[in-house]
Formats: structure tokens, sequence, C-alpha cells
């Protein structure tokens, strides 16, 4: 009677207790610093392809609702030359690849994967955007630019150098959000300008206030499609040096972590009916 008891009583708290409410996930690498301005953009318009990625943590399964992120429109761009936007969701090599890689870089160690876990774009209807001007003329110490991406031996070019553009953020909602599992991903924006180049800014690395810091904090990575399925660190590859900088990108996310299922509870419950029956016998 006393087992019978319990089963019922714990598939009634189960039942008619609240679910718990989803966790907000916010994440930010801060204010761009000024450093680097890496371009990002899609393969059209008789274009080729160039992608920049920066990493973040999903602690557990997460639905990523919406993003900002900071760059440059150069060659006298505005807000209203913005057509095409896209969000591409990597995770870390060797995931989604080719083991061993090509060797046409340094190293593919904590780089994004050869190919993209999940992608939005504005033409397919997968996100909405919005472009605010921040500044109508910003300089970056340094830059990579098209053209700018090459394998190995030849990776290490110092970038392309000091650029200047309109500082913009883009603030993006997704229509339907990107459902992560737990895990470690490098986030990728991609937009195409009409007789320009978006440029995505630099933050710093490592990450300080209004950030949000974690660790690892991976240094962001880039190609084009030409060096496609591999990448390149931005800062230690390409820029290189004795003692290489590294840098992070700006932008922020922002979701809700998923709550447990409530048959979790039911479970819960039974296991601790097993365990006291156990414990009788």
């Amino acid at each position: 009677m006393f087992l019978r008891l319990f089963v019922l009583a714990a598939a009634g708290v189960a039942l008619t207790a609240p679910l718990p409410a989803d966790q907000i996930f916010t994440f930010s690498t801060g204010d761009p610093d000024g450093k680097m301005a890496t371009a990002s953009r899609l393969g059209l318009a008789g274009l080729f392809e160039i992608e920049s990625a920066d990493d973040f943590v999903a602690p557990t399964e997460t639905l990523i609702t919406g993003a900002t992120f900071q760059g440059l429109l150069t060659g006298g761009a505005g807000t209203s030359d913005v057509g095409q936007v896209a969000v591409e969701i990597y995770r870390i090599f060797p995931k989604d690849s080719t083991d061993p890689p090509s060797g046409n870089v340094p190293t593919r160690v904590n780089s994004p994967s050869d190919v993209a876990f999940d992608s939005r774009d504005f033409a397919g209807g997968g996100l909405s955007y919005a472009v605010n001007l921040i500044n109508l003329s910003f300089t970056v110490q340094n830059s990579v630019l098209p053209g700018g991406i090459h394998p190995k031996p030849n990776q290490t070019t110092l970038g392309n150098g000091p650029v200047t553009g309109s500082q913009v953020s883009f603030d993006v909602t997704f229509t339907t959000a990107f459902d992560l599992p737990a895990d470690h991903y490098f986030f990728v924006p991609q937009v195409q300008v009409s007789g320009g180049d978006f440029l995505w800014l630099s933050a710093p690395k490592p990450i300080v206030a209004p950030g949000t810091p974690f660790t690892p904090d991976l240094q962001s990575w880039t190609r084009d499609q030409f060096l496609d399925p591999d990448w390149l660190r931005v800062g230690t590859d390409i820029v290189g040096g004795t003692t290489p900088p590294t840098f992070n990108a700006a932008f922020s996310l922002t979701g809700t972590q998923v709550p447990e299922p409530a048959s979790w509870v039911l479970a819960g419950g039974a296991l601790a009916v097993l365990a006291l029956r156990r414990r009788r016998a």
C-alpha cells in the first residue's frame, strides 16, 4: 500500500507542478576594438564567397533566436545597399569534416568544420534583419580583404592594412530558431553589399566587459571559396609575426536553454520507488 501511494504521489507532483521556465541564453564578445576587420560575404552576383568565424559555447541544448553583429560597409556603400544576409553555424573540426585534412593550411586544430552544421538566410525566409548606422567613419588598424586569403606556404601576408568605412550593426531575428545541442560552435555572418564590401569588426581577446568571458575562447578564422574546405587563423596565420595577435569578432546571441522534459521527473520518481523497494527487500 505504501509503495502504491508513493507512486501516485510522485506522479501527481510531476503532473501538477509547472514545467521549469526556459532559461534565458545570452552571449557577447563585447564592443569592437578597432584592431581588425575581415570580409565575410556570400558568393552572389559574380563575387566569390568569403566566410569569417568566431566561436561560442552552448552549455546545454539551446535555441538561438536572435543575433547582433557589427561591421564596416566599405566603398561608399550605405545601409540601403545591403541585400542578402545569411548566418551559418559550424561545429569544430573534425566534426562534419574529412579527416585527415588536406594539409593546405598550417593547422585545422580548433578550426570550424568543413561544412556548416546549420544555416539561415534572408532570401529563404529563415531570418529578418535591421541595419543600424553607428558611425559614418570608423577606421581599423588592419584588415583581411577579398583576395587576401592564401593557402600555405603563402598564408602570412601581415594583413591588408588599415580600412575606413561606415560602422553598422545588424540586428537579426531567426524565423526558425537554431536548435543547438550542447557543444562548442562557430558563428558565421555573411552580408551582400552593392558597390562595396562588408567587413566584420574584431572585439577584444580575451573578452572583457560588457562581453561574456568563457573558456576556451578560440580565435577568429576565415576562408574563401578557393581555400574551402580549409580555414586560416586571422591572427596567427594571416597576420603572423614573432608574437602573432589573436582576435575575436564583435557579435552577440540571444535565445533560451531548453528545460528538461517533465517525463524526466516521472522517471526520477520511478527510480526512487525501485530504490525503496530494493531497500525493503
